[in-house]
């Protein structure tokens, strides 16, 4: 599967690095890669066209373990190079390689692809969401 297409394209366009900073679970996905026979699930919020023609993104990773999850950033050449063996009477041969979600949502934000995703919401992201949720409501608006 082609991992990088015209339309994520123009939506890394829209949403270069940082462009989404401090929004927290109102960010929004603009792709989803993942294993899809086993762990590894990358929500990218952001990415940025290197010099070499390579993508750097920025996202929510979950790798395994729920409670290593973290942002970080990844190249789509790394995504691209990663490849599931198995070996079948002795012989090593590729299953399978990182795939995009072709179902994820137009307009997801990081909550709801990570309630898409069975990706259990870190506390430190609902205390964020709180925060500005608060912040919002003391706000006066003036007519």
């Amino acid at each position: 599967m082609k991992l990088l297409t015209k339309e994520l394209e123009k939506k890394f366009e829209k949403y270069p690095l940082y462009s989404q900073d401090g929004k927290g679970l109102d960010a929004e996905v603009i792709a989803k890669f993942y294993n899809p026979y086993g762990h590894g699930t990358w929500l990218i919020t952001e990415g940025d066209k290197q010099e070499d023609g390579d993508y750097l993104m920025f996202g929510y990773v979950q790798l395994s373990n729920p409670h290593d999850a973290e942002f970080g950033y990844v190249t789509l050449k790394q995504l691209e190079s990663i490849e599931i063996k198995a070996k079948l009477n002795g012989i090593p041969f590729t299953i399978v390689s990182i795939e995009r979600d072709i179902h994820l949502p137009e307009h997801c934000n990081l909550k709801q692809a990570m309630e898409l995703s069975d990706i259990e919401i870190p506390l430190f992201l609902i205390d964020m969401q709180e925060e500005t949720d608060e912040v919002y409501e003391d706000e006066e608006i003036e007519i």
